[in-house]
């Protein structure tokens, strides 16, 4: 059967506020609901769409394990309210888990498979650490040179990226102390009021004098990490928590987080079935693999061929998201191809507003989003290093 090629619209794009982990407002808050919640927000987005027409979901999870497990993603579209008729699957590419999803949701479509898919992503590091609850390695990975690296904990491939691209101390603490001022003056200004969808935390506390039990709910509707209160000198009193001399510290490294984000992505005809505003246009998607000790150059091998298959140049992209997983990596990348830095992160990143892991590609897909359309560009990016050493990078076009 020959399938002609079709565009993969986002129609609607949502997700959580970012909870700082392990006690932040989320702590508490099951990573699938987190997931409902936003999936119902993106739902909301479009109230013409008939929720039988979705087809599946495809949901990122870095690490799905116990609350993350049971193919979370089937188990929260149900949790959402939604026809048993729609699917779930749950994908793991480390960090760039949610973008992946939005990737393969797309090309669904752009193949002619489906008409409306959910991509999206979830994680909770409150509830379940980096590398899991039961690490395990393949005991062959020390047996070669080349296969050690699989093992680095990430702080430590941060630091071999600062010290083989150059990258200061006081270079990274800089780039930490411009990524809460952007994403506080970002919170200020409301630019981040189109893609969160408030989520009302619910907790419960045993009142012993009335022998009841207490319910004290709060709306949280911001991102929890952004600090007003720090500042370069604070950064730099900071010691490297990944080698004794190293550079790398808890405040130039992303934070620990708890999140989700949801997008529908529609095909032209579903578009126009359902009267729906296509909000951006999936461009193309690219992943490279680079050595393991050095996993967070990874964005420098992907940028270009996402580039090049959506057949654009560097300059022509108006917003990019840049994962900043450490600022070591981070800068190195931008340094290495050139970006311009007034357009990298504008809001803030990762290291001011969280890094849900599996779940940040589709945050930032979500911000993208958004952002081209308040900003009136034309192309962005959201791009990230991946454990285990890749790169992902994903271009949206507004429409």
């Amino acid at each position: 059967m020959n399938r002609q090629v079709q565009d993969a619209y986002i129609v609607a794009a949502k997700r959580t506020p970012i909870g700082k982990a392990p006690k932040g407002s989320f702590r508490n808050v099951r990573p699938d609901d987190l997931l409902v919640a936003a999936i119902r927000g993106a739902l909301a987005q479009v109230p013409s769409l008939d929720p039988k027409a979705v087809e599946d979901a495809i949901i990122g999870c870095a690490m799905p394990e116990a609350e993350q497990g049971l193919n979370m993603a089937r188990i929260a579209v149900l949790l959402a309210g939604m026809p048993s008729s729609v699917g779930g699957m749950t994908i793991n590419r480390f960090c760039s888990s949610g973008l992946n999803a939005v990737a393969i949701a797309a090309d669904r479509i752009r193949v002619g498979e489906a008409d409306v898919m959910i991509a999206g992503g979830a994680e909770s590091m409150s509830m379940v650490p980096m590398t899991g609850n039961k690490p395990s390695f393949n005991t062959h990975i020390f047996e070669r040179d080349e296969n050690v690296g699989i093992a680095y904990g990430m702080g430590l491939t941060a630091e071999k990226v600062a010290a083989q691209w150059k990258v200061t101390r006081e270079m990274q603490d800089e780039f930490a102390y411009q990524s809460h001022m952007k994403a506080i003056a970002g919170q200020k200004s409301g630019e981040f009021r189109d893609e969160i969808t408030p989520i009302d935390v619910i907790e419960k506390f045993p009142d012993l004098a009335r022998r009841d039990v207490a319910v004290r709910s709060r709306k949280v509707d911001l991102d929890e990490g952004p600090r007003a209160d720090t500042s370069v000198e604070a950064l730099a009193k900071l010691k490297p928590v990944f080698a004794a001399k190293g550079s790398v510290t808890a405040g130039n490294s992303s934070q620990t987080s708890d999140g989700a984000g949801a997008l529908i992505v529609a095909s032209e005809r579903a578009v126009k079935q359902f009267n729906l505003t296509p909000l951006a246009r999936f461009v193309s998607f690219a992943i490279r693999g680079v050595p393991p000790e050095i996993m967070g150059i990874g964005p420098k091998e992907a940028i270009p061929v996402a580039l090049r298959l959506a057949g654009l140049k560097a300059e022509d992209l108006g917003w990019i998201e840049l994962n900043e997983a450490f600022a070591a990596q981070a800068l190195a990348v931008i340094n290495d191809l050139g970006l311009d830095k007034t357009k990298v992160n504008p809001i803030g990143g990762a290291i001011a507003l969280g890094h849900p892991l599996g779940a940040t590609g589709a945050i930032r897909s979500a911000t993208v989003v958004h952002a081209l359309r308040r900003k009136n560009l034309r192309y962005g990016m959201v791009t990230m290093c991946v454990g285990t050493g890749m790169g992902a990078a994903g271009i949206f076009e507004r429409v």
